[in-house]
């Protein structure tokens, strides 16, 4: 008889680890394909389980083809391959890489939001009035461009935060951005050269990679992408973010806006892509006119994503795409269902018609002021104060920290690290050899967690592994 010790299984439900059991014995040949096994009721005296406990085990072994049953005989082993187990435990014993471990109190390079900030209650309430007004047409299927409230309020937002007039029939949502560039490659083609930042945000180039078309980095200068670099390199496309560019801070000025509105006129087939990914966090004046905002000609694709303002795990993006390409895409790629839930889409054009996505915006601003406010203040009180420019401060949720100091990027962020700060330098974005003499160090400071004391501290960890021996702040 088949004995298993039952009383040591745990918070494990005994049904559960009878199948374990006896599927693992089977696997490993212990159990002979053949072999009859106990009755239902023998077993379950034996073991001192309910027979509705033995036969759980046995139905569930049953539908993975572990055993079968003959009528008025009983349960057999069927005949299973056994598994290999010493390449399961070779690959189980692996350990992953020392820097995964790694637990920081402070973590710079992180680029999700706070968490506390996403607005709980208001959320529900949305969610229930579409569930209450709607009833089933939230369940029902909807077009291919998303649902029709939801592209309403987003173009009603675009007018009045970006003063863009995009039809919502332009508007087509997304199951997060890079969802809508996988799209865009096969709108535009696979044959096209494609056109990047560099440095840049590296998930980009990925999926382009990924989706087998020619990519091209384009270097930088102080006004964002060169469009003699675009003319030398063949560029068909371009992809940039003019509004606040990661991990620079870049904004395009509109003299090198109009310039790449040119090029793109000059040749059929030419678009740009215009990734405008945080510009609702401008500190200072109000939001920049976008790149699509001048477009007269149809020439730009504009993306956003709601990501970065009220959750990444919400996975709703957009793009409005020129009625040239759109008409298009209509004919080509039309038949790509919406793959984002209709409820989500349903509740978030509430959200956003009824203010209060424009409440959740300016809380949230006010929020990440604080901190940016918070962070410098630390770095000016601290031994860096001497050494140290910010750059780029004044947009998004990042800013560079420049350093006139002879050790490298890389011992900086080796000695931070190690003291529990995580930090990444401006190089590690680049495709070619950075070239700049200075340390640029990326304060990402979005995921950034704890008070006032754990900024501090993170400041002075950095104070010290630039100027090794210094370990206090100024007072």
């Amino acid at each position: 008889m088949l004995t298993y010790d039952i009383e040591n299984r745990g918070k494990t439900p005994a049904y559960i680890f009878l199948y374990e059991n006896i599927k693992n014995d089977i696997e490993r040949g212990f159990i002979k394909p053949g072999e009859k096994l106990p009755s239902k009721r023998s077993f379950a005296t034996h073991l001192r389980l309910s027979v509705t406990t033995i036969q759980n085990a046995y139905y569930q072994l049953i539908s993975e083809g572990y055993i079968y049953s003959r009528p008025n005989s009983g349960y057999y082993a069927a005949a299973i391959e056994p598994v290999s187990r010493p390449k399961t435990k070779k690959f189980a014993a692996k350990e992953p890489p020392a820097e995964n471990k790694t637990e920081y109190f402070a973590d710079f390079c992180d680029n999700n939001i706070n968490t506390a900030l996403f607005p709980f209650s208001l959320w529900s309430k949305s969610m229930r009035e579409v569930l209450s007004e709607s009833g089933e047409k939230a369940l029902k299927k909807i077009p291919n461009t998303g649902a029709a409230e939801l592209r309403k309020s987003i173009s009603d937002h675009l007018y009045r935060f970006r003063g863009m007039n995009v039809e919502p029939e332009r508007i087509i949502i997304g199951a997060g951005a890079e969802y809508l560039y996988g799209l865009l490659v096969k709108l535009l083609g696979k044959d096209k050269i494609y056109a990047l930042e560099d440095p840049g945000y590296g998930k980009i180039g990925k999926i382009y990679n990924i989706e087998d078309v020619k990519v091209r980095y384009i270097p930088l200068d102080k006004s964002g992408v060169s469009c003699l670099e675009l003319e030398k390199q063949g560029a068909d496309i371009v992809h940039i973010s003019p509004s606040h560019h990661f991990p620079t801070g870049i904004v395009t000025p509109i003299k090198r806006r109009w310039e790449l509105l040119g090029w793109a006129l000059e040749k059929e087939g030419r678009y740009i892509i215009e990734d405008d990914y945080d510009s609702e966090f401008r500190f200072t004046g109000r939001p920049l006119p976008t790149v699509e905002s001048i477009d007269k000609h149809g020439r730009v694709i504009y993306i956003n994503t709601f990501s970065k303002t009220i959750s990444p795990s919400l996975r709703i993006s957009y793009m409005a795409l020129p009625e040239k390409l759109f008409e298009k895409y209509q004919t080509e790629l039309g038949f790509y269902s919406c793959a984002v839930s209709s409820i989500e889409q349903y509740t978030l054009a509430k959200f956003i018609s009824k203010g209060y996505f424009e409440r959740h915006i300016n809380r949230m601003r006010k929020f990440y002021k604080t901190l940016r406010d918070s962070i410098i203040k630390s770095i000016s009180e601290s031994l860096l104060s001497d050494m140290a420019v910010i750059l780029e401060e004044d947009a998004g949720l990042h800013f560079i920290l420049k350093l006139d100091t002879k050790e490298s990027e890389r011992e900086i962020i080796r000695r931070v690290r190690e003291k529990g700060v995580n930090i990444t330098c401006l190089s590690e974005y680049c495709q070619t050899p950075y070239k700049g003499e200075n340390p640029m160090l990326v304060i990402n400071y979005s995921g950034v967690q704890g008070g006032e004391t754990e900024i501090k501290k993170a400041i002075e960890v950095l104070s010290s592994a630039v100027m090794p021996g210094n370990k206090t702040l100024k007072s």
